[in-house]
């Protein structure tokens, strides 16, 4: 498309230069022919005077040779003979006679062509009252004198003027090409599974609406594949959570064949459900995070009255802090019940029946800390435990709660770090960013400690 509109505009800026630059060559040269004719018309009309007066051959060589023609050669004088005179031949003339004879005839000023040029005849009356011819020899040189040269100037101006509307038409050819060529590249990149491209919109107003259209697209397609995804990892956490109780409570089966066969189909359910849940969090991972947000009080409140079913059971205390106002966080509500559920999830797997555990919200202008802490053995290397999290858990742990919390805290800017809790057990602090940190900033984990289960006003035991 582009070099089509440079050939189109290259033909069209060649016929108008053809269209203009011909005519105006040609009158180049008429004009100097004009010239050269006109200058040869005054060298005769200065010989005018002296044959008005005198016929004498000494006096018209004289005066031939005071004009710059005459000086070159290039100037005759026939005076023809009448009674009483002779008739007088001064130079070389470049005509026949029958051509001298006409123009005195018809008395008036003619050009002929010769051999190297044109001669100007020019009739003039003498003194004894017959008619002189005086003749002027223009060559071809004096005709054409400075046509070259302008031709030349023409020509340039000419190749010029083409070349600007190459560059023009290409400038506007590339203007219009660019926008589509993106819209195509982005099209196939699309296609290929690059759901974070997108199309400037600028460019001719057709493309740009094209590219406002493409935008609006792959923005409901990520918003679709998202959703997608967000509900499969919804499900598979929902999953996980009754598949916790139902491990617990095949362990009281005793081991028997019935308790051995339930614990065998339990921890093949949860490795099946693991495998979607990693799945589903790896797809998640590729795809552009949407811009969403969540009451977290709200969020911690509905998962806490779900455990604590399960914690009165197993006579564990329960308490929560800062919960009771609400607290905008910007993440995902399903992502942020499942960092929840990871963590709570791991309480009852990794500490005793009967230990305490509690959940505090701490909130600022620029951060929201979740802890989620215990009374149990606590953790002895943080950092393996975090390396677990990247997914090299053990046997009964498929590695991946840690993995879900540090993603969400992640996500938004923050972190996740563990450390020992005031209740003397482990304890896992989520840092979630509400804002972007100024470059070299550091996050501040510092919180006002609690001991929250002497705390009956912000407790809910079970």
């Amino acid at each position: 498309m582009r070099w089509a509109l440079v050939k189109v505009c290259v033909a069209v800026t060649a016929m108008v230069v053809v269209a203009f630059a011909v005519p105006l060559g040609l009158t180049v040269k008429e004009m100097a022919r004009d010239r050269a004719i006109g200058n040869a018309e005054r060298q005769a009309a200065a010989i005018g005077p002296a044959l008005a007066i005198t016929t004498d051959r000494v006096q018209l060589e004289r005066a031939v040779a005071s004009t710059q023609a005459g000086a070159d050669g290039r100037i005759a004088v026939r005076v023809p003979a009448t009674e009483g005179t002779a008739g007088v031949r001064i130079g070389d003339p470049h005509v026949p006679d029958a051509d001298l004879e006409r123009a005195s005839e018809l008395g008036r000023a003619s050009t002929v062509p010769v051999a190297g040029g044109y001669a100007l005849l020019q009739p003039t009356a003498v003194s004894s009252g017959s008619v002189a011819v005086v003749e002027v020899f223009v060559p071809d040189g004096e005709v054409s004198r400075g046509v070259t040269a302008a031709w030349a100037v023409l020509a340039l101006v000419g190749v010029a003027l083409i070349v600007g509307a190459v560059a023009v038409a290409d400038r506007l050819g590339t203007r219009m090409v660019r926008p589509a060529k993106r819209l195509a590249e982005a099209a196939h990149g699309l296609g290929r599974g690059d759901l974070t491209v997108r199309v400037p919109e600028d460019g001719p107003a057709e493309l740009r609406s094209a590219a406002i259209a493409f935008n609006a697209m792959a923005d409901q397609v990520v918003q679709l594949l998202a959703n997608e995804r967000e509900l499969a990892a919804d499900l598979s956490h929902r999953l996980r959570t009754p598949l916790t109780v139902l491990r617990l409570n095949a362990a009281s089966l005793g081991d028997g064949p019935a308790g051995e066969q339930t614990r065998h189909a339990v921890a093949q359910l949860e490795r099946e459900v693991d495998q979607i849940i990693r799945t589903a969090r790896a797809q998640q991972a590729q795809s552009q995070p949407v811009a969403v947000g969540c009451d977290a009080a709200e969020v911690i409140r509905e998962r806490m009255a779900f455990w604590s079913a399960l914690a009165e059971d197993q006579g564990r205390e329960v308490s929560t802090a800062g919960v009771e106002q609400p607290v905008r966080v910007p993440v995902v509500r399903s992502d942020l019940v499942a960092s929840l559920d990871a963590m709570l999830g791991n309480v009852f797997r990794h500490t005793p029946e009967g230990t305490a555990f509690a959940v505090d919200v701490h909130s600022s202008q620029e951060a929201v800390i979740v802890l989620v802490s215990d009374a149990g053995p606590g953790i002895s290397d943080p950092a393996a435990a975090m390396r677990r999290g990247q997914g090299a858990g053990g046997d009964g742990s498929t590695g991946l709660g840690l993995d879900i919390v540090r993603r969400l805290a992640e996500a938004t800017g923050g972190d996740v770090r563990l450390g020992a809790s005031v209740l003397g057990g482990a304890e896992i602090r989520v840092w979630i960013a509400l804002r972007p940190l100024a470059t070299g900033g550091k996050r501040n984990h510092r919180v006002v400690r609690r001991r929250r289960l002497k705390r009956p006003a912000a407790t809910t035991e079970a």
